[in-house]
Protein backbone atom coordinates (compact mmCIF):
# COMPACT_ATOMS: atom_id res chain seq x y z
CA UNK A 1 0.00 0.00 0.00
CA UNK A 2 1.52 3.00 -1.10
CA UNK A 3 0.59 6.27 1.06
CA UNK A 4 0.85 9.48 -1.61
CA UNK A 5 0.42 11.82 1.08
CA UNK A 6 -0.24 12.20 5.16
CA UNK A 7 -0.92 15.07 7.57
CA UNK A 8 -2.76 14.58 10.72
CA UNK A 9 -6.16 14.85 9.05
CA UNK A 10 -6.04 13.04 6.23
CA UNK A 11 -4.05 10.38 4.00
CA UNK A 12 -4.26 9.96 0.38
CA UNK A 13 -3.35 5.97 -0.61
CA UNK A 14 -2.54 3.74 -3.60
CA UNK A 15 -5.16 0.97 -2.52
CA UNK A 16 -3.60 -2.66 -3.71
CA UNK A 17 -6.36 -4.63 -5.73
CA UNK A 18 -7.16 -7.55 -3.39
CA UNK A 19 -7.73 -5.29 -0.06
CA UNK A 20 -11.32 -4.18 1.00
CA UNK A 21 -11.27 -0.48 1.33
CA UNK A 22 -13.68 -0.17 4.60
CA UNK A 23 -11.70 -2.59 6.79
CA UNK A 24 -8.48 -3.65 4.99
CA UNK A 25 -7.14 -0.46 4.45
CA UNK A 26 -7.72 1.23 7.70
CA UNK A 27 -6.61 -2.21 9.76
CA UNK A 28 -3.54 -1.92 7.81
CA UNK A 29 -3.04 2.13 8.08
CA UNK A 30 -3.47 1.38 12.09
CA UNK A 31 -0.57 -1.62 11.78
CA UNK A 32 1.61 1.02 9.72
CA UNK A 33 1.54 3.73 12.30
CA UNK A 34 1.45 1.46 15.01
CA UNK A 35 -1.78 2.89 16.76
CA UNK A 36 -4.41 -0.19 16.89
CA UNK A 37 -7.17 2.03 18.02
CA UNK A 38 -6.39 5.12 15.14
CA UNK A 39 -9.12 7.01 14.02
CA UNK A 40 -9.85 6.42 10.05
CA UNK A 41 -12.76 7.59 8.72
CA UNK A 42 -14.02 5.95 5.22
CA UNK A 43 -15.04 8.42 2.74
CA UNK A 44 -15.58 6.34 -0.20
CA UNK A 45 -15.36 3.14 -1.74
CA UNK A 46 -13.41 0.91 -4.25
CA UNK A 47 -14.53 -2.75 -5.12
CA UNK A 48 -12.30 -5.43 -3.20
CA UNK A 49 -10.22 -6.12 -6.49
CA UNK A 50 -9.84 -3.00 -7.86
CA UNK A 51 -6.58 -0.27 -7.34
CA UNK A 52 -6.00 3.13 -6.99
CA UNK A 53 -6.31 6.47 -5.71
CA UNK A 54 -8.24 6.93 -1.96
CA UNK A 55 -8.42 9.21 0.88
CA UNK A 56 -8.66 9.10 4.19
CA UNK A 57 -9.57 11.26 7.25
CA UNK A 58 -7.52 11.20 10.30
CA UNK A 59 -10.27 12.86 12.62
CA UNK A 60 -14.58 12.76 12.80
CA UNK A 61 -13.66 16.55 11.72
CA UNK A 62 -11.99 16.08 8.72
CA UNK A 63 -14.34 12.93 7.44
CA UNK A 64 -17.32 15.08 8.33
CA UNK A 65 -15.93 17.70 5.92
CA UNK A 66 -14.86 15.38 3.10
CA UNK A 67 -17.94 13.54 3.12
CA UNK A 68 -20.12 16.66 2.97
CA UNK A 69 -18.15 17.95 -0.14
CA UNK A 70 -18.96 14.42 -1.85
CA UNK A 71 -22.38 14.63 -0.78
CA UNK A 72 -22.74 18.05 -2.50
CA UNK A 73 -20.39 17.10 -5.51
CA UNK A 74 -23.13 14.28 -5.85
CA UNK A 75 -26.05 16.91 -5.47
CA UNK A 76 -23.61 18.85 -8.27
CA UNK A 77 -23.49 16.08 -10.53
CA UNK A 78 -27.15 15.59 -10.55
CA UNK A 79 -27.45 18.90 -11.56
CA UNK A 80 -25.54 18.65 -14.48
CA UNK A 81 -26.36 15.81 -16.08
CA UNK A 82 -29.82 16.53 -15.59
CA UNK A 83 -31.75 14.27 -12.78
CA UNK A 84 -31.91 17.18 -10.46
CA UNK A 85 -33.04 20.71 -10.73
CA UNK A 86 -30.87 23.35 -9.02
CA UNK A 87 -32.22 24.99 -6.15
CA UNK A 88 -31.33 27.82 -3.87
CA UNK A 89 -27.67 27.36 -2.59
CA UNK A 90 -27.24 24.50 -4.54
CA UNK A 91 -23.39 23.44 -5.40
CA UNK A 92 -22.07 24.82 -8.91
CA UNK A 93 -19.66 22.30 -9.16
CA UNK A 94 -18.28 19.50 -7.85
CA UNK A 95 -15.04 20.03 -5.59
CA UNK A 96 -14.47 15.84 -4.94
CA UNK A 97 -13.63 14.32 -8.35
CA UNK A 98 -12.99 10.28 -8.88
CA UNK A 99 -11.57 10.00 -12.29
CA UNK A 100 -10.72 6.28 -13.34
CA UNK A 101 -9.22 4.10 -16.09
CA UNK A 102 -10.13 0.55 -17.52
CA UNK A 103 -9.17 -1.03 -20.44
CA UNK A 104 -12.75 -2.74 -21.80
CA UNK A 105 -13.32 -5.29 -24.74
CA UNK A 106 -13.32 -3.97 -28.26
CA UNK A 107 -13.77 -0.65 -29.58
CA UNK A 108 -15.88 1.96 -30.12
CA UNK A 109 -19.30 0.54 -31.85
CA UNK A 110 -23.30 1.81 -31.73
CA UNK A 111 -23.86 0.79 -28.12
CA UNK A 112 -20.80 2.80 -27.11
CA UNK A 113 -19.60 5.64 -29.04
CA UNK A 114 -15.87 7.24 -28.70
CA UNK A 115 -17.48 9.57 -26.07
CA UNK A 116 -20.47 10.00 -24.09
CA UNK A 117 -22.52 9.62 -21.21
CA UNK A 118 -23.87 6.27 -19.70
CA UNK A 119 -26.85 6.19 -17.81
CA UNK A 120 -28.69 3.33 -16.59
CA UNK A 121 -31.20 2.14 -13.32
CA UNK A 122 -29.19 -0.73 -11.21
CA UNK A 123 -30.88 -3.15 -8.83
CA UNK A 124 -28.66 -4.44 -6.55
CA UNK A 125 -28.78 -8.40 -5.81
CA UNK A 126 -26.92 -8.99 -2.54
CA UNK A 127 -27.86 -12.70 -1.86
CA UNK A 128 -26.09 -13.05 -5.53
CA UNK A 129 -23.51 -10.68 -5.15
CA UNK A 130 -23.81 -9.19 -8.58
CA UNK A 131 -25.89 -5.71 -9.98
CA UNK A 132 -27.90 -6.17 -12.87
CA UNK A 133 -29.74 -3.22 -15.41
CA UNK A 134 -33.23 -2.99 -14.88
CA UNK A 135 -35.12 -0.93 -17.68
CA UNK A 136 -37.38 1.06 -14.30
CA UNK A 137 -37.31 2.55 -11.72
CA UNK A 138 -38.39 0.49 -8.93
CA UNK A 139 -37.92 -0.65 -4.84
CA UNK A 140 -34.36 -1.28 -4.53
CA UNK A 141 -33.32 0.29 -8.02
CA UNK A 142 -30.87 3.35 -8.10
CA UNK A 143 -30.14 5.10 -11.01
CA UNK A 144 -26.54 5.23 -12.15
CA UNK A 145 -24.41 7.98 -14.53
CA UNK A 146 -21.00 8.44 -15.79
CA UNK A 147 -19.20 9.91 -18.43
CA UNK A 148 -16.69 8.22 -20.82
CA UNK A 149 -13.83 8.64 -23.32
CA UNK A 150 -12.39 5.84 -25.19
CA UNK A 151 -8.72 7.09 -25.10
CA UNK A 152 -6.96 4.28 -27.72
CA UNK A 153 -7.90 1.11 -28.85
CA UNK A 154 -5.57 -1.81 -29.54
CA UNK A 155 -4.65 -2.32 -33.10
CA UNK A 156 -6.38 -5.93 -33.56
CA UNK A 157 -9.68 -4.03 -31.99
CA UNK A 158 -9.60 -6.36 -28.96
CA UNK A 159 -9.22 -4.26 -26.21
CA UNK A 160 -9.65 -0.28 -25.73
CA UNK A 161 -8.87 1.62 -22.64
CA UNK A 162 -11.78 4.41 -21.75
CA UNK A 163 -11.00 7.16 -19.15
CA UNK A 164 -13.82 7.71 -16.90
CA UNK A 165 -15.34 10.11 -14.26
CA UNK A 166 -18.00 9.12 -12.14
CA UNK A 167 -21.69 11.07 -11.27
CA UNK A 168 -23.32 8.75 -9.19
CA UNK A 169 -21.26 5.97 -7.10
CA UNK A 170 -23.25 2.64 -7.24
CA UNK A 171 -22.02 -0.88 -6.39
CA UNK A 172 -19.75 -2.43 -9.48
CA UNK A 173 -21.15 0.36 -11.11
CA UNK A 174 -18.34 1.06 -13.91
CA UNK A 175 -18.34 -2.79 -14.26
CA UNK A 176 -22.00 -3.47 -14.82
CA UNK A 177 -22.66 -0.01 -17.29
CA UNK A 178 -19.95 -1.35 -19.99
CA UNK A 179 -20.63 -4.83 -19.28
CA UNK A 180 -24.32 -4.54 -20.24
CA UNK A 181 -23.24 -3.25 -23.74
CA UNK A 182 -21.14 -6.12 -24.20
CA UNK A 183 -17.30 -4.07 -23.17
CA UNK A 184 -17.21 -6.11 -20.49
CA UNK A 185 -14.09 -4.71 -18.45
CA UNK A 186 -10.69 -7.13 -18.56
CA UNK A 187 -10.81 -9.35 -16.19
CA UNK A 188 -13.98 -9.04 -14.97
CA UNK A 189 -15.01 -12.94 -15.27
CA UNK A 190 -17.98 -11.63 -12.65
CA UNK A 191 -19.67 -9.40 -15.57
CA UNK A 192 -18.84 -11.15 -19.15
CA UNK A 193 -14.92 -11.23 -19.35
CA UNK A 194 -13.83 -14.00 -20.84
CA UNK A 195 -10.09 -13.24 -19.73
CA UNK A 196 -8.60 -15.01 -16.28
CA UNK A 197 -6.94 -11.83 -14.31
CA UNK A 198 -7.01 -8.92 -11.91
CA UNK A 199 -9.89 -6.40 -13.09
CA UNK A 200 -8.57 -3.50 -15.64
CA UNK A 201 -9.48 -1.00 -13.47
CA UNK A 202 -7.42 2.09 -11.51
CA UNK A 203 -8.78 4.73 -9.95
CA UNK A 204 -6.42 7.20 -10.97
CA UNK A 205 -7.38 10.21 -9.99
CA UNK A 206 -8.34 11.91 -7.04
CA UNK A 207 -9.37 15.90 -6.33
CA UNK A 208 -11.00 17.44 -3.08
CA UNK A 209 -10.06 20.74 -1.07
CA UNK A 210 -8.54 20.02 1.75
CA UNK A 211 -10.31 20.72 5.29
CA UNK A 212 -8.02 22.34 7.20
CA UNK A 213 -6.21 24.56 4.87
CA UNK A 214 -8.94 24.83 1.63
CA UNK A 215 -6.30 24.21 -0.40
CA UNK A 216 -6.96 22.13 -4.13
CA UNK A 217 -5.86 18.70 -3.60
CA UNK A 218 -4.89 16.96 -6.58
CA UNK A 219 -3.83 13.45 -7.54
CA UNK A 220 -2.99 10.87 -10.47
CA UNK A 221 -1.52 7.94 -11.00
CA UNK A 222 0.32 6.39 -14.16
CA UNK A 223 -0.57 3.68 -16.04
CA UNK A 224 0.14 0.68 -14.88
CA UNK A 225 3.04 -1.26 -16.21
CA UNK A 226 1.56 -4.36 -16.43
CA UNK A 227 -0.60 -6.42 -18.98
CA UNK A 228 -2.91 -5.48 -20.25
CA UNK A 229 -2.42 -2.04 -19.46
CA UNK A 230 1.14 -2.13 -21.14
CA UNK A 231 -0.90 -2.12 -24.56
CA UNK A 232 -1.61 1.40 -24.55
CA UNK A 233 0.84 4.47 -24.31
CA UNK A 234 0.69 6.64 -21.58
Amino acid sequence: MNILYEDTSLVVLDKPAGLTSEEGVPAALRQRWGRPDAYVGVIHRLDTGVSGLMVYARTPGAAAALTKQVTESQQAYAILDGRAEAGPGAPAQPCFLKTYRAVIAGGPDEALPPEGILRDYLFKDSRKGRVFPVKRPRKGVREAVLEYCIVETAPDGSLSLAEITLHTGRTHQIRVQFASRKHPLWGDGKYGSRVKGAIALQSCGLQFVHPDTGRIMNFTLPLPDTAPWNLFAE
